[in-house]
C-alpha cells in the first residue's frame, strides 16, 4: 500500500513538473528575459525583433531599427521581389531562333542563334535538349550557330569585385551562361560564344548540319523562333538560392529583375526594382547586390520582419516560405538546432560575412502559430553568434502564445 501510494504521489509530481514547466517557460516575460539575455552577450552592434505573424504582437524588440550589415540575408529581399514579380511557376527560356524559317527540307538559309534571358541552372545537358528540340521542328541545316546575350550587361560579377569575376559567386553572371561560365576548371572567355559552340556540337549529334560554329552576335528583331527549353520553376530556384545560401543564383535573380522590369540587366537596374517592389510593403533598405556579398547592404531587423510577415500573406508565401533551410535538416542550419524545439520547426535564412553573423525566418510556436524573427549580429565570433541564435530560435519555437 506504502509503495503505491509512493508510486502514484511520484506519478504525480512527474506529471505536475512536466505540465507546469512549459508554461513557465513560454510566457512572454520569460521569452523576452531569455531573448534579452543572449543579446547581451551580442555586443552592442547586435539587433533583433520578433512579432507573431497572426496577431501582430511584438514580442521582443532589441535595437530593431539601426541598419546593419545583412549578409546572406540580403537574399530574403532578392528572392522575395523575384517571386513577388513573377510568380512560382516563372521560368527562364533559352531560346533557338533563325535568321529565316526553314524551307520545306528544314534549311535554314541563314544562322541560327541561341538567346539567353539569365537562366542560372543552364548546363550543357540543357543545350542538348534544344538541340532535339531544333531537329524536332525539323530543321536538316543551318549556315552558322550564334551565342546572343545582349539582354545583360557584359560584367560578370558584383559590386564586391567592382563588377569583375568573384570567387565566391562562383561563376559568371551572364544572360547566356551555360554551366555557370566554366569549361571544367576553366573560366569560359566568351559565355555566349562557348553556348554556340556546344549547341553546334549538340546539333550535329541531334543529326543537323552546320556549316562552322559562330562566335557571339545578336538576332536580329524578326528572328524566328524555333524551339526553347525552359529553367526550372522561380519557386524550385528560390529554395536553390535560399537553402544552401547560392550567392551565383542570387545574383542572376536580381540582374533578371533588371533586365524584365528595370531598364536594363544590371545588377544596379535589378537592386532598383527589388527597391521600389519592397516599397511596396513599407520597407527601405539599401540594397546594392543580390547576394549580401556586398557590405554595402544596410537593413534592420524590423524590415527584416516586416518582409517575413507580409510575405506570409502573398500568393507566393507558400514558396516563399520553403524556399528557407529546416533548421537540423537541410542546408546551411542542417546541422544547427538538433535535439531542440527549433529543429524541424524553424525556417530560416543565414548570413555569414566576417565579423557578421544572422539568422532570421519562421518558427511554428508550440500553439501552432507562426512566429518571424531576425537576429543580425556585427562584431561577433561566429561561434558565438550562432549559439546565440540557436538559442534564441528554440525559445521562440518553445512559445506556446
Amino acid at each position: 500500500m506504502i509503495v503505491r501510494r509512493l508510486a502514484f504521489l511520484i506519478t504525480l509530481f512527474v506529471a505536475f513538473a512536466a505540465g507546469s514547466a512549459p508554461a513557465a517557460a513560454t510566457t512572454a516575460a520569460t521569452l523576452k528575459a531569455k531573448l534579452a539575455k543572449e543579446m547581451r552577450f551580442a555586443g552592442g552592434l547586435s539587433g533583433a525583433y520578433v512579432r507573431d505573424v497572426e496577431t501582430g504582437r511584438p514580442l521582443f524588440s532589441w535595437r530593431a531599427d539601426a541598419p546593419r550589415v545583412p549578409a546572406s540575408v540580403e537574399k530574403l529581399y532578392t528572392t522575395a521581389s523575384s517571386l513577388l514579380r513573377d510568380g512560382p511557376a516563372f521560368t527562364f527560356p533559352t531560346i533557338a531562333a533563325a535568321d529565316v524559317a526553314p524551307d520545306e527540307d528544314g534549311v535554314i538559309g541563314g544562322d541560327l542563334y541561341v538567346i539567353g534571358s539569365g537562366d542560372p541552372t543552364l548546363t550543357t545537358d540543357g543545350l542538348e535538349r534544344l538541340a532535339r528540340a531544333v531537329a524536332a521542328a525539323g530543321v536538316t541545316q543551318v549556315d552558322a550557330v550564334h551565342g546572343d546575350d545582349d539582354a545583360w550587361d557584359e560584367r560578370v560579377g558584383g559590386p564586391d569585385s567592382n563588377f569583375g569575376y568573384d570567387r565566391w559567386l562562383g561563376g559568371q553572371l551572364r544572360a547566356l551562361s551555360v554551366n555557370r561560365g566554366w569549361d571544367g576548371r576553366r573560366l569560359q572567355t566568351s559565355p555566349a560564344g562557348y553556348a554556340a559552340k556546344k549547341l553546334t556540337a549538340a546539333l550535329r549529334a541531334a543529326g543537323v548540319k552546320v556549316g562552322k560554329v559562330g562566335t557571339r552576335a545578336s538576332a536580329p528583331e524578326n528572328a524566328v523562333e524555333l524551339a526553347r527549353v525552359q529553367s526550372a520553376p522561380l519557386g524550385d530556384l528560390a529554395r536553390a538560392t535560399n537553402v544552401p545560401s547560392d550567392n551565383y543564383i542570387a545574383e542572376m535573380l536580381l540582374k533578371g529583375l533588371g533586365d524584365r522590369y528595370g531598364v536594363l540587366g544590371t545588377t544596379g537596374a535589378g537592386a532598383a526594382v527589388a527597391r521600389d517592389t519592397l516599397d511596396d510593403f513599407g520597407i527601405r533598405p539599401r540594397i546594392v547586390d543580390g547576394s549580401g556579398l556586398s557590405r554595402a547592404n544596410r537593413t534592420t531587423p524590423r524590415q527584416v520582419v516586416r518582409l517575413l510577415e507580409r510575405m506570409a500573406s502573398q500568393e507566393s508565401g507558400t514558396a516563399f516560405r520553403e524556399s528557407l533551410a529546416l533548421a537540423g535538416s537541410t542546408g546551411t542550419i542542417q546541422r544547427r538546432m538538433r535535439g531542440t524545439a527549433a529543429a524541424g520547426n524553424c525556417r530560416a535564412k543565414t548570413g555569414t560575412l566576417n565579423g557578421v553573423s544572422a539568422l532570421a525566418g519562421y518558427c511554428r510556436a508550440r500553439d501552432g502559430g507562426d512566429v518571424a524573427f531576425a537576429i543580425l549580429m556585427s562584431r561577433v565570433g561566429l561561434f558565438t553568434a550562432h549559439g546565440a541564435q540557436d538559442r534564441m530560435a528554440a525559445a521562440i519555437a518553445r512559445w506556446d502564445g
